[in-house]
């Protein structure tokens, strides 16, 4: 199993999670975050007056995968996340030792 987290721009959230239900993704947890990256955030104009912006908004998705469906859950959160500007987000992959289903004690891939 594995323990995906993606970093996406919040406007992408439909696409991503219409992108992820096609791949067979069940359940999800996201979380609104705000950080930056490589741009470092950036500068905007209010009033007339110009103000940094050191952190930006974005929403953290968490899911357990099985192993077979990575690579499709990658591929489905990197085509709709996708516009091409600076800031598109991250992907990430943990291995998942032992995932345990609350309610029925179920173990392992049984209870995602």
């Amino acid at each position: 199993m594995k323990w995906v987290m993606a970093i996406i721009k919040p406007f992408k959230m439909d696409e991503v999670r219409e992108a992820l239900a096609e791949s067979g993704v069940l359940g999800m947890t996201v979380t609104e975050v705000k950080g930056f990256g490589r741009q470092q955030g950036h500068t905007e104009l209010y009033r007339g007056a110009e103000y940094v912006v050191d952190f930006l908004p974005k929403l953290k998705l968490e899911m357990a995968i099985q192993d077979d469906n990575v690579d499709s859950v990658i591929e489905a959160i990197s085509k709709a996340a996708y516009t091409g500007k600076i800031g598109d987000g991250k992907i990430f992959v943990f291995d998942l030792e032992q995932s345990i289903r609350i309610r029925t004690n179920e173990l392992g891939e049984d209870a995602l």
